[in-house]
């Protein structure tokens, strides 16, 4: 039981957070234990319980979905943030993962998506509806804000970088690679370190603007 990934939910519509208990009730190896109905409540509780995971709607009474983020964030780096909304707008999406959010999902996803979702995130791995996944690559045409990084990646990293596009895990990683996990590992936060990104799904967006990788591989 200890094992269980520990679920927070935070959304204003108690028939959601209904249907959410439910789901999570049925999964093995997954207990929820916090509900919140605004993003206040939904920071001061990701404070107090130190969940797993956090199902965060966008929308929300008292505080909104991306200030709620960037509170969260902000007291707890580490936080592993699921998106789970209704809206699937660019002025929605960007910020919220520009914030970081591991994942974003939208609420026509089907039960058995959510519940991937929720185990991605738990690893620390991108979790993105195809709607939002086409917006980002869209967006991703634009140029970088970045800045450029003075150590650039080595052979390794960018070949490291090229898998995690393809959201591949790191235990994937390092079979395909022939190394171990923990290898896969050090070079991940070697890359996120040079390129000054937050996370995951900021590196798979990146290699694929950068033509590191293609959604086609």
């Amino acid at each position: 039981m200890n094992d269980d990934i520990r679920i927070l939910i935070a959304d204003d519509h108690a028939i959601v957070r209904e249907g959410l208990r439910a789901l999570i009730a049925t999964e093995p190896g997954m207990t929820l234990v916090g509900e919140a109905a605004d993003g206040l409540e939904a920071a001061q509780l990701a404070a107090a319980l130190r969940p797993d995971v956090i199902l965060l709607d966008m929308v929300m009474p008292r505080q909104d979905g991306l200030v709620t983020i960037g509170e969260i964030k902000r007291d707890w780096p580490e936080a592993r943030i699921l998106v789970l909304t209704s809206f699937a707008e660019d002025e929605k999406v960007f910020p919220a993962i520009k914030a970081g959010a591991l994942g974003y999902l939208l609420k026509d996803s089907s039960p058995q998506e959510l519940l991937q979702a929720i185990h991605n995130v738990h690893r620390g791995e991108s979790s993105l509806h195809p709607t939002i996944a086409r917006k980002l690559i869209r967006e991703l045409s634009q140029p970088s804000s970045l800045p450029p990084t003075v150590d650039p990646l080595t052979e390794r990293e960018v070949e490291v970088l090229r898998l995690v596009a393809q959201g591949m895990t790191n235990d994937e990683i390092a079979a395909q690679l022939v190394v171990s996990e923990r290898t896969v590992r050090t070079h991940v936060s070697h890359i996120l370190d040079k390129l000054h990104l937050a996370n995951r799904t900021q590196a798979a967006l990146y290699a694929l603007r950068e033509g590191i990788a293609s959604l086609d591989a």
